[in-house]
């Protein structure tokens, strides 16, 4: 049980980002701090009030995790990045596609330009950023093309080379007019890489040269150009700031990091997506005594990547690991490309795993207690499910439900849960084709014989082209199937398994008289659960999830089929075409009244169209 009191006490002062989970573990909240310790306390104070919306946020806040940053700026782009990856609901500001600006040097081109974006590409472009200020950005990439005298058109050299007259810009000295060849590309380039070397960091001889310039400015009692000056200076040390949960190259990478006691090591792995820093999962692991860093990241890169579907193409780690080349070689034959696995001596990449570490250590030294309640309610339930049904052992487990209104539209759900947790990513909705009215058994066997019928076959296909299982979206096959009910549904599964030669043990999740959790059928009889165990809150959990998750799809077709037009069974008309012919005609009777010739006035209607929704009113009459 998460104690709210309890962690509040084990906050950092520290920089970072806070996220707040509901009691369904659903983000509801990211924020950022610059002291996580005073942030996240303020919520929680009974004086302290946050405005109605906040109020109410707090109000659901089941629990809360926090990610350490070494700075500020970490912790906005951070918090931006989590922000667009989960859409939390209370985040109803940053929840818009804004991005945050990157400055962009055009290094495919003959004479590159230096430009204000909020896109990050994969071109031949070099990006930096992104940064928090828009306005400095701005004023910094002026500053760059007056210091080195960069052109700022869009005309395509040298291809439209003297085919114009040099612009101001030539005149007051701050640019070197490519357009006319007044500078050749060999000389250009030697000003852009004095650009890119300011963008890198080298930043001293131009805050120093700007800071004689407003001196000087300012002795002559040029106050208006001293304070022009002071603002450049402004705007460059406000972009020179670095932060490091963002990478320029746009390439998906696993940090992996760990801190270690006697007995216990804590590992984090920091997910970057796409260049962006996403998300991060820790591991509690027990170790022996003498265990060394390189033997536990070993182990664990071993049986971590054995079981997660995603390779990315980099793996960051703190420290060598042994047999490096045979794990690379075994991660790329899973990916079906080359995977590398890198220690990172200096830049960026070493100072994220770092931060990884970190965090890995923070967790290890406030968390230690509460990952091992966790693990009781996650690997430990399974365990304790496994033991049970006395199976040798439970990771992944797929539970099936059937949800319909009197035979109306009904649905299959199937949810899975990997070592305790939900697998959402793999959840699959299955809405019935062949089963008229409300059979649930007759349901029940078609979802199972469309979910490993499809996986069969998925199987067969990624074998004769090579590829692995695991990326395939059924070929994953459960260690023990769950079904919402008693002998008939679990009859029904077997019955279906042993018609595709499978074999998948099958248990039932029986409900009392009430509609809850009371046990489990397995092997023709019910089978008593410790009401207060792990393992049963486990088995409440997926029954609800499982249902749940079939009810929502439900009403969801139950909607769509409310607002259904007798213009959408006509052949050639859709969405566009039946708004066109609404707007345009205001009623049903008139669209039935009109000829063919007004049919085809209506926008996006054409001849053939407007036959079809004619002979479609007049075929009867």
């Amino acid at each position: 049980m998460f104690d709210i009191q309890e962690e509040l006490k084990k906050l950092p002062d520290r920089p970072g980002v806070y996220l707040m989970h509901d009691k369904n573990d659903t983000i509801i909240y990211v924020g950022k701090a610059v002291s996580l310790k005073n942030r996240v306390r303020q919520y929680f104070r009974a004086s302290h009030k946050e405005g109605l919306r906040k109020d109410q946020m707090v109000s659901l806040i089941d629990r809360f995790e926090y990610i350490i940053t070494d700075s500020e700026l970490e912790a906005l782009v951070l918090e931006c990045n989590l922000i667009k990856e989960h859409r939390p609901k209370y985040n109803i500001l940053l929840k818009d596609d804004k991005t945050y600006p990157y400055i962009k040097v055009t290094l495919g081109e003959t004479y590159p330009r230096v430009l204000f974006s909020r896109q990050m590409k994969k071109d031949k472009s070099q990006y930096f950023g992104p940064y928090t200020s828009a306005g400095a950005v701005k004023d910094t990439i002026e500053l760059i093309r007056k210091l080195y005298q960069l052109r700022s058109c869009s005309r395509q050299l040298p291809r439209d080379t003297g085919k114009d007259r040099p612009c101001l810009n030539y005149h007051i000295h701050q640019c070197k007019a490519p357009c006319q060849g007044y500078i050749s590309p060999e000389d250009y380039r030697v000003q852009i890489k004095k650009a890119l070397d300011f963008l890198n960091g080298n930043y001293k001889p131009i805050l120093e040269e700007l800071e004689q310039k407003m001196q000087a400015a300012s002795a002559e009692m040029d106050f208006e150009k001293a304070m022009e000056y002071r603002d450049l200076i402004g705007s460059v040390r406000q972009v020179s700031e670095k932060q490091k949960v963002t990478n320029s190259d746009g390439e998906d990478k696993d940090i992996i990091a760990l801190a270690k006691d006697d007995r216990d090591a804590v590992v984090q792995v920091f997910f970057i997506r796409d260049g962006r820093l996403i998300g991060r999962e820790h591991f509690y692991v027990t170790i022996d005594v003498g265990d060394s860093t390189q033997q536990i990241l070993t182990s664990f890169l071993k049986q971590y990547y054995a079981g997660t579907p995603f390779i990315p193409k980099e793996v960051m780690l703190q420290t060598a690991v042994d047999e490096m080349d045979v794990i690379a070689e075994w991660l790329g034959s899973k990916r079906g490309q080359k995977v590398y696995l890198r220690v990172p001596r200096k830049g960026m990449k070493e100072k994220l795993v770092d931060l990884a570490q970190k965090n890995a250590r923070m967790v290890l030294n406030q968390d230690k207690e509460r990952l091992k309640r966790e693990e009781g309610r996650t690997i430990g339930a399974m365990k304790e499910i496994a033991a049970i049904l006395d199976l040798p052992g439970i990771s992944r487990v797929e539970a099936f439900d059937i949800s319909n209104t009197n035979g109306f539209e009904s649905v299959g759900s199937m949810i899975v849960y990997e070592k305790g947790k939900p697998c959402r990513s793999d959840y699959r909705k299955f809405k019935l084709r062949t089963v008229a009215g409300p059979d649930d058994y007759a349901s029940m066997r078609e979802v199972l014989t469309r979910r490993f019928t499809h996986g069969m076959e998925e199987r067969r296909e990624r074998a004769g082209k090579k590829l692995d299982d695991a990326y395939g979206s059924f070929t994953r096959f459960p260690d023990l199937i769950m079904m919402d009910g008693g002998r008939g549904q679990v009859n029904i599964a077997l019955q279906v398994l042993d018609e595709l030669q499978l074999s998948i043990p099958v248990c039932g999740m029986v409900k009392d008289d009430f509609h809850r959790t009371r046990g489990l059928y397995f092997h023709n009889r019910e089978l008593p659960i410790d009401k207060n165990s792990e393992g049963f809150q486990l088995i409440t959990r997926i029954q609800d999830e499982a249902h749940r998750f079939a009810i929502e799809y439900h009403r969801s077709l139950r909607s769509k089929e409310q607002v259904h037009s007798v213009l959408d069974d006509i052949p050639g008309i859709g969405p566009a075409r039946r708004k066109a012919l609404m707007r345009y005609f205001q009623s049903m009777d008139a669209i039935r009244a009109a000829s063919v010739e007004q049919l085809a006035e209506a926008d996006s209607m054409n001849e053939k169209s407007a036959l079809a929704v004619y002979q479609h009113f007049h075929q009867n009459t």
